[in-house]
């Protein structure tokens, strides 16, 4: 075997070297996966952030929805979709599952509103009919809150307003619900301008609060001044006026209704703010009468019925409503030991303005009540009136009566009793009773007896009229034939004799002639003795030639 050389220190031997292109080609090899996780990385961040959040709603049935299926709508912009539909844990209610996009993320906060959009008929307004076709779906009112949110409890009946929705909402309280009901048109000037979106009642149970929404721009048209009154069904009556018939539309009549109005003579307010309270009264007359600011009380006792008489009656005088009825009762006279109906009413000085030719308020209680125990002491009397005879409402009436028996009013009584008579039918019926009284007191029994045997004495003298009629037939008859036959001839007679060319008249003109002749000569006569008296002793004188 051959010796290898040895290399010394000084040996010019070529050294070997590393190859640089194969590290290069490792590296480029690592690259591809380091970009495959970053974006799958990518991919996995963005697939979670376009997710959108998951939010659960609670309904108490789930008819009409469908997961996977249902949508979510905004706006009729789908913003989600239903995942899953379960019970909750206590089987009472629907759990809604559902995923929304991203750009929903904003819109689910504290006070978000959910409701299933179905076809319905409601307020006089059939909605959601789109549905019947493409399905029921979930729609979303975004809330004011700045909270997000994630679990909420869905409407079972889609709101009347929508937070988007321009207008302002007020509050209106009424003693009862009547015919209102939420989605109750309302109207200013019989032009619908809003509707009522809530009705609750009181914590206390004396009374029911509307919440009234007003469309923009009607909602200028409600200011401090203005009057709600409930506007539902039809507004009959009869007065004087004749027969009258109101209605705001035929909508009302069906679901109800309230309308609002300035009172005519009323200054007009400023733009109410949203939320302000109003009171909703029972009809327009009572909603646009002026307020009275001062009120007097007084009490009528009546010993008559007061059946048809209620709260609120009017009381006028002579025609003129000066106040109403406030309460009507029984008080217990303990020194009769007996009932009798009690009825207090008001009287508003201010009313009075124009017969005091001063104004009312000017008079203070003390001066009001000396001059109404003045009237009451010349004759100021109450009674009961009929207001309408088909319905047998009852009013009451002031009237002076200066012939009755004067009444003196107790100083310091209160409230002061005015004096009553009976009235309407009360007084009708006391006649009825007097006449009755005076009919029962007739004898009618001997009145019977004489008018029997007047009967019998008539009977008598009707069979001798009989018994002469029938005797003037048979014998009187022929012989008051025969004076006739005569009487005739006799005219005949007669006629002949006064004919035109009858001898007789001939005569009677000649000797008329002759008559006339002779009443001539003696005028002549008189005439000449009128101018010669003397004639009558010494004889006519010759006429001298």
């Amino acid at each position: 075997m051959a010796e290898q050389p040895r290399l010394g220190p000084d040996t010019d031997v070529p050294e070997a070297t590393a190859d640089a292109r194969w590290w290069r080609w490792a590296q480029l090899v690592w690259i591809v996966p380091v970009i495959a996780v970053i974006i799958a990385g990518w991919l996995g961040v963005r697939s979670v952030l376009s997710r959108g959040p998951t939010i659960e709603i609670t309904f108490e049935t789930a008819s009409g929805l469908e997961a996977n299926k249902t949508s979510v709508k905004y706006k009729d912009v789908e913003v989600g979709t239903v995942t899953e539909i379960r019970l909750s844990e206590d089987r009472s209610r629907v759990v809604i599952s559902a995923r929304l996009t991203p750009q929903a993320r904003d819109l689910v906060v504290k006070d978000t509103r959910f409701w299933v959009v179905r076809p319905r008929i409601t307020g006089g307004q059939a909605l959601g009919l789109g549905t019947i076709l493409s399905g029921a779906y979930i729609a979303l009112d975004p809330g004011q809150s700045k909270e997000s949110h994630r679990r909420f409890e869905g409407l079972e009946t889609p709101p009347a307003v929508t937070s988007d929705t321009r207008g302002r909402q007020f509050i209106l309280r009424a003693e009862d619900l009547g015919s209102i009901d939420v989605g109750s048109p309302v109207y200013f000037r019989r032009v619908r301008v809003g509707q009522i979106v809530s009705a609750v009642l009181e914590p206390e149970g004396k009374g029911v609060t509307f919440r009234a929404f007003v469309n923009h721009p009607y909602e200028q048209y409600v200011t401090t001044t203005s009057r709600f009154w409930n506007a539902s069904g039809i507004d009959l009556s009869l007065d004087a006026r004749g027969l009258r018939l109101e209605t705001q539309s035929l909508l009302s009549i069906a679901i109800g209704g309230v309308a609002f109005e300035e009172p005519p003579d009323a200054q007009a307010g400023a733009p109410a703010d949203a939320e302000a309270e109003f009171t909703l009264y029972q009809d327009r007359e009572t909603a646009v009468r002026q307020p009275p600011k001062l009120r007097d009380r007084y009490v009528l006792y009546f010993d008559q019925s007061v059946r048809g008489l209620s709260v609120g009656a009017p009381v006028d005088f002579r025609g003129v409503v000066i106040g109403d009825v406030a309460r009507v009762s029984l008080d217990y006279n303990r020194a009769r030991a007996s009932l009798r109906p009690a009825v207090e009413i008001n009287i508003y000085p201010e009313r009075l303005a124009a017969s005091l030719r001063e104004p009312a308020p000017a008079l203070d209680p003390a001066e009001r009540h000396a001059m109404w125990r003045r009237f009451i002491e010349r004759g100021l009397r109450a009674q009961l009136r009929t207001a309408n005879l088909i319905t047998g409402n009852l009013y009451v009436t002031l009237d002076m009566f200066p012939k009755e028996r004067p009444v003196k009013v107790k100083a310091g009584a209160e409230p002061i009793e005015i004096p009553t008579l009976p009235g309407g039918f009360e007084e009708l019926q006391t006649s009825v009773a007097n006449v009755m009284k005076k009919v029962e007191q007739i004898p009618f029994n001997e009145i019977a007896g004489e008018l029997r045997t007047t009967m019998k004495t008539l009977d008598g003298t009707l069979r001798e009229v009989n018994g002469l009629v029938t005797q003037l037939g048979t014998e009187i008859a022929p012989d008051l034939r025969e004076a006739l036959k005569e009487a005739r001839a006799t005219l005949d007679r007669a006629q002949q004799v006064l004919a035109q060319d009858s001898p007789v008249q001939g005569d009677l003109r000649t000797t008329l002639r002759d008559v006339s002749r002779a009443a001539q000569s003696m005028r002549n006569l008189a005439d000449y003795l009128e101018r010669h008296p003397e004639a009558i002793l010494r004889g006519r004188r010759e006429t001298q030639p």
